[in-house]
Parts: structure tokens; C-alpha cells; sequence
């Protein structure tokens, strides 16, 4: 279990309610800078001169900055992030009206990360060495070839799907059985790096609501969507019995967080907000793949 990058967007702030947010805005503006005392007797107008106006700027200007009610933090921040000059909040990359189960399934997955899986992958890191590791990560991508052929199709990306079966013709037997990765250092063949969830945002389908699934992760509606696929395509899901096909899951899953687990140990940290940090990656990663 590791956490892995993968969009119409959506906004979780109706119009409606961002111009009633706007307006309570405006309204507490009016009420910081409203003067305390009686308002003097009107005077008879006067026609005002270019050089009477600035002054009147200026002067407003110089009571806005003096007013140190106005600079409270809480006029410019809200739960979502700092609010613009127009009272607005910063886009949301995704809509996520699951935000508590959410972080409760991020905070659970975290916890396993950091006191099951970072332990057992760190035992394993030290006594594997790394061409070995190498070798068994080259062989489950290798086998993964069905899904990127697949949605490399899907998507009439044929440069991409003849890539893949070049790739698996010459893994598969040059690299015995995908150990080796001879396409790609000889013949610098890449893998397409496609999967069914990019089909579906090829295809015009947004990303729905954000979700976080206990072991697998973050995710959204569209790609968990793409889940029953992955498994069809995917060559250890016809391992019987279950349990072994379930094991060797966790095997590769393993294998990959002896690579990754430092890195996402080190983005967890660099974060205020871990949780929204993962999230808003996640999301940004999924839509440039989709868009490449």
C-alpha cells in the first residue's frame, strides 16, 4: 500500500452562496471603516476639482491602511484558504463532500504506512538488494501490459499500444519473463503509462467526488469506476486460490514502497495539511495524464 499520483473541475462553493459571501464581506468593509463619531453638518456641494479628488483617495487610502480592526487574519482566511480582494476562495481542484471520511481513511492508511508497512519495507530493503527489487518491480509492470494496451486503444493511442506490445514481446523474452527491462534500455521503448481511469476522462467523464479507500487509497468516483477493469485485465487477479493472488498483491505492493515510502514520507512532511497536500496532487497529476 503506497501512495501512488495518479479532470472537469468542480467548485464545492455554490454562486449563490459566493455572492452572499461577497455581500457579508462588503458589508463588514463598510462596517471597519464607518466613522465613530456624528457625522458633521452637510456643506453647500462644490463643484470638486481633478486635484480634490486624488486628495479624497489618498486620504481614504491612509484610513484603510490605519485601521488595524480590518487586518484581522480572520477577514482574509476562511476554512477553505485565503479569500481575494473580491471575497472569493482559491478554485477547488476537486469536489469533495466526503472531506471527514475522508481524512479519517487518510489518517487510517497513514497510520499503516508509517507503523506497518515502512517497518516491514525497510527489513525487506535491507536485505534485498536492489537489482533484485529492480528486477521483481520490472517484472509486475511487465505483466501490467494488458492494461496499458488495452486503454492505449481505447483512447486511439496506437503509437502508445504498439509500444506495449514491443515492450512485452522483447521483456517477456530477452528480459526472461520481464526480470529485465531490455526495451527500455536498449531499444528505448517506455511504457504508454495508460490506464482504464484516463480512458474514462478521455472519453469526457469528470472526476466526480474526491475518495479516499482504506489500503488503496486516494482516488476518485471516476477512476474507482475503473477498478473492476484493472483487475480483469490484470493477469494476477486469475491466480487461484484467492489468497495467493491477494498475496502476491501484496508482495508487489511491498516491493514498490521499498522505492517509494521515502518520498512520501518527505511530501507528507513539506505539508501544513498533509491531507489537502495529497489530495490536490493527486488530482493535478490524474489531469495532466489525462491531457498528455
Amino acid at each position: 500500500m503506497v501512495f501512488r499520483p495518479r479532470g472537469i473541475r468542480h467548485s464545492i462553493v455554490p454562486p449563490a452562496l459566493m455572492v452572499l459571501i461577497l455581500a457579508l464581506l462588503l458589508q463588514g468593509c463598510a462596517a471597519h471603516t464607518s466613522p465613530s463619531v456624528e457625522p458633521p453638518v452637510a456643506a453647500p456641494e462644490q463643484e470638486k476639482t481633478a486635484t480634490d479628488t486624488v486628495e479624497e483617495a489618498l486620504i481614504s487610502e491612509d484610513a484603510f491602511a490605519e485601521d488595524d480592526e480590518f487586518l484581522d487574519d480572520d477577514d482574509f482566511f476562511d476554512d477553505e484558504g485565503l479569500i481575494d480582494e473580491f471575497g472569493d476562495t482559491p478554485e477547488e481542484l476537486v469536489w469533495d463532500p466526503l472531506a471527514p471520511f475522508n481524512r479519517a481513511m487518510f489518517t487510517l492508511n497513514d497510520t499503516l504506512l508509517i507503523w506497518v508497512v515502512k517497518p516491514v519495507a525497510s527489513g525487506y530493503r535491507t536485505v534485498t538488494p536492489t537489482i533484485v527489487r529492480r528486477g521483481v518491480a520490472n517484472f509486475f509492470n511487465n505483466l501490467k501490459a494488458p492494461v496499458r494496451l488495452i486503454s492505449s486503444l481505447l483512447q486511439g493511442k496506437l503509437k502508445g499500444a504498439g509500444s506495449e506490445v514491443g515492450r512485452f514481446v522483447i521483456n517477456t523474452t530477452v528480459g526472461v519473463l520481464g526480470f529485465g527491462d531490455p526495451a527500455g534500455s536498449w531499444f528505448h521503448m517506455e511504457p504508454s503509462d495508460e490506464d482504464l481511469g484516463q480512458v474514462l476522462g478521455a472519453w469526457g467523464v469528470g472526476n466526480g467526488m474526491y475518495i479516499v479507500w482504506p489500503i488503496l487509497g486516494p482516488s476518485t468516483l471516476r477512476d474507482s469506476a475503473s477498478i473492476p477493469g484493472y483487475f480483469y485485465l490484470n493477469p494476477v487477479g486469475y491466480v487461484e486460490p484467492t489468497k495467493l493472488s491477494l498475496a502476491i498483491t501484496a508482495y508487489e505492493q511491498l516491493n514498490e514502497a521499498s522505492f517509494s515510502m521515502d518520498d512520501y514520507i518527505a511530501l507528507k512532511a513539506s505539508a501544513l495539511d498533509p491531507y489537502s497536500f495529497i489530495r490536490d496532487l493527486y488530482i493535478q497529476s490524474r489531469e495532466k495524464m489525462v491531457q498528455e
